[in-house]
């Protein structure tokens, strides 16, 4: 084979590798797609580290609730 011919030929394989790249890419993207919608990863590790922090306040019975409601 000539100089040239091998050229085209790894000029089309990169062009095809770079394609599958992109299909491969798109495929996940639609697969990896969650019923509810996307989740930002931030936001559950914020959500999580809020949720094992105690809390400002204490519910301690229907008085003191509306102890609180009052201020």
């Amino acid at each position: 084979m000539t100089q040239a011919i091998l050229e085209k030929i790894n000029n089309k394989i990169s062009q095809l590798q770079a394609e599958n790249m992109f299909l491969r890419s798109f495929v996940i993207g639609v697969l990896g797609k969650d019923k509810e919608g996307n989740y930002k990863p931030d936001f559950i590790k914020n959500i999580k580290s809020k949720a094992e922090e105690d809390g400002e306040f204490c519910f301690c019975g229907s008085k003191d609730f509306i102890k609180k409601l009052n201020f």
